[in-house]
C-alpha cells in the first residue's frame, strides 16, 4: 500500500482510510462516557473464589 503511493500525502490518506473506524460506528460523547468501575466483592466472596481456584489448580496438577 505504501509502495503504491506516489507521495507522502497519499500515504497518509491511505493510512487514515485503513485505520478509520467502520462506517456507521458512533463515538461516545465525553459527557455520556462513564468511567469503568472495578468489580467489587466482599471478603467472604473473595475467600470462596480463592478456595475454588485452589481446588481447580490442585485438580489440574493431579492432586485431589
Amino acid at each position: 500500500m505504501d509502495k503504491a503511493a506516489e507521495d507522502d500525502a497519499e500515504r497518509q490518506r491511505n493510512r487514515a482510510q485503513l485505520y478509520a473506524p467502520p462506517k456507521g460506528a458512533r463515538r461516545r460523547s465525553a459527557e455520556g462516557a462513564r468511567p469503568r468501575s472495578a468489580a467489587r466483592i466482599d471478603a467472604s466472596q473473595a475467600r470462596a473464589l480463592m478456595a475454588q481456584v485452589a481446588a481447580e489448580e490442585a485438580r489440574a496438577q493431579g492432586r485431589r
